[in-house]
């Protein structure tokens, strides 16, 4: 079977025929879905990071605090509030649980409040 090129369909439908490519292209992308298939790239990670503990509960704490030192943050301000669980938790993560080993200190800037260096990412 022979296959059709655009003068054996010109010749077929008269000699008005432009082929569409762009309207063609649009419509191949549309359905591969190719804007959802490439991947956006990802923000940069932030040098500094601020964490507010306030109207959180401790699991939501714990869990910004894990996902910022997995990041490459190098230091963020942790702000507990003066009184209350999560001041005495994040002192407790700090030095005793899985997030220690990636922290290189932490510092009290006030009374509700720290500084805390992380260690860099090591490649792997």
């Amino acid at each position: 079977m022979k296959q059709l090129n655009d003068s054996d369909i010109a010749n077929m439908i008269g000699a008005d025929f432009i082929p569409d490519y762009n309207a063609t292209k649009k419509m191949v992308r549309a359905s591969l879905h190719l804007s959802t298939r490439i991947p956006k790239p990802s923000a940069p990670t932030p040098e500094h990071a601020i964490l507010d503990f306030h109207n959180h509960t401790e699991q939501e704490a714990w869990d910004m605090l894990a996902q910022i030192a997995a990041s490459d943050t190098r230091s963020a301000t942790v702000i507990t509030g003066a009184s209350g669980i999560l001041k005495g938790k994040f002192q407790q993560w700090a030095t005793e649980s899985i997030i220690s080993p990636r922290i290189m200190s932490f510092s009290p800037i006030n009374n509700g409040s720290f500084h805390v260096k992380f260690y860099r990412k090591k490649n792997d």
